[in-house]
């Protein structure tokens, strides 16, 4: 299950199309929201009814902060070293969305149900990690270490995975659809039940992985790249 106040947020955004905008700290988003009557989110992300884009740009001015629209190209949360992430999700924070975590040291850490949507992970190191049922939309994940990891029921729609070590990882029941697995290495990987639907698999390395179950619809791959998969 994900994280309540990640359902609850989604849950609110389905019933408004608001703007979502996002901060480059938690405390300028927390401030904004308050004085612009925004609905902050918990990490630096808020949800504006209307986006009045000079009432933005001059209380962040006032704050020396920065701000993008939600899904901008640029990552505009500052750096998360990797003890404040673990210290933060051991206080039971686990909404971490947009965060800059390029290259991070993260292996066998223990992040199940983390909400790293729009993340910028490419080339960290998360071999063995737990990400569990974790939310990692959209989020760069390139060139990124992935070996043994679990991401068992994860939500890695549209994610970017390209070239990634995804030898022997759990992503049983993975949600990948859109994503692009290009050039990824599933050497033994076990993608039981997952979805993949409309992903980009051309490249891929499948010897011996498990794709039982799993759904390919739409899915862009060369049918020879298949040849030494599970489909049992």
């Amino acid at each position: 299950m994900r994280n309540i106040i990640s359902i609850g947020w989604n849950s609110w955004l389905k019933q408004h199309k608001e703007s979502i905008l996002l901060f480059d700290s938690i405390a300028a988003a927390s401030e904004i929201a308050f004085m612009l009557n925004g609905q902050w989110d918990g990490c630096n992300g808020v949800i504006m009814a209307k986006c009045d884009e000079v009432a933005v740009n001059t209380a962040t001015k006032l704050l020396e902060a920065a701000w993008c629209y939600q899904g901008a190209s640029k990552a505009v949360l500052n750096r998360i070293a990797t003890d404040e992430i673990l210290c933060r999700y051991a206080m039971g924070e686990k909404i971490f969305i947009n965060a800059n975590l390029r290259c991070a040291v993260l292996p066998s850490v223990k992040l199940s149900e983390i909400n790293l949507s729009y993340a910028k992970l490419s080339w960290a190191d998360l071999s063995q990690a737990n990400l569990s049922k974790a939310d990692l939309t959209a989020a760069d994940l390139s060139e990124a270490n992935l070996s043994g990891a679990d991401l068992s029921k994860a939500y890695l729609m549209r994610a970017n995975l390209k070239g990634a070590d995804l030898q022997l990882a759990d992503m049983r029941g993975a949600n990948l659809s859109s994503a692009n697995l290009s050039e990824v290495n599933l050497t033994d990987a076990d993608l039981t039940g997952a979805n993949l639907s409309l992903a980009d698999l051309r490249g891929a390395n499948f010897n011996f992985c498990n794709l039982s179950g799993a759904n390919l619809t739409g899915a862009k791959l060369i049918e020879s790249d298949l040849a030494f998969a599970k489909h049992n």
